[in-house]
């Protein structure tokens, strides 16, 4: 019965991180595009100059 219940966490806890990476990748995914998105607006916002693309 042991063993059993042993596997069976196992499998719960490979599957939260799996489901917590695939949700990860997601968010990483949107940054990128809204970071993207950002870099294209400013380029045109400013005609085009000659800018940098970081706000440090």
């Amino acid at each position: 019965m042991a063993p059993l219940l042993l596997v069976l966490l196992i499998a719960l806890i490979l599957f939260g991180v799996g489901f917590a990476l695939k949700v990860l990748w997601w968010v990483a995914i949107a940054v990128l595009v809204i970071w993207a998105l950002g870099f294209v607006f400013r380029t045109v916002e400013h005609g085009g100059g000659r800018r940098r693309w970081y706000r440090w």
